[in-house]
């Protein structure tokens, strides 16, 4: 397991699992854009086992990162590399974190009304307009996170 903070594979300062998270961020706005042209489509079961997949490796990726950046390695030996304040590097990193929680609530919420609203099925039908509604908010604090996670792994790893 000492591979993934040893140093990564894009040839910036990140340690490998940095690289793969960033790499799966820089992604995943597509990826949500072509599971919601998915279900445009009516191709609502792939819709599903899409959203639930990409729900789950964001997850995982969040926690693995949070816990390694901020309790095995240490913010502190991130941010000794980098030209920006470490005052400001760390509130922004707190804001990632806030935006990324609030992102992953919704993200889940959306996910589980609408398993159980098609389960009642009411979906698609009568709760379509709220879930699209729901999917909306989502997708936008899906972009924005991901806005937010590349501005921090430049402020970290590359400026």
């Amino acid at each position: 397991m000492n591979y993934m903070f040893q140093l990564g594979f894009l040839g910036t300062k990140a340690p490998f699992f940095m690289d793969i998270t960033i790499i799966f961020m820089v992604i995943l706005p597509f990826l949500v854009a072509f599971a919601i042209w998915l279900a445009i489509k009516e191709f609502h079961s792939i819709h599903v086992k899409m959203q639930i997949t990409l729900f789950l490796i964001t997850l995982a990726l969040f926690i693995y990162s949070i816990y390694n950046i901020y309790f095995v390695v240490g913010f502190n030996n991130y941010i000794q590399n980098s030209s920006i304040n470490s005052t400001l590097l760390f509130y922004f990193s707190i804001f990632y974190i806030v935006i990324e929680s609030v992102t992953i609530i919704m993200w889940y919420y959306t996910i589980r009304f609408a398993i159980a609203d098609s389960q009642r099925r009411a979906l698609p039908g009568l709760y379509s307009t709220s879930h699209r509604k729901s999917g909306r908010v989502s997708a936008f604090l899906i972009i924005l996170t991901s806005i937010i996670y590349i501005s921090l792994y430049l402020t970290l790893f590359i400026i």
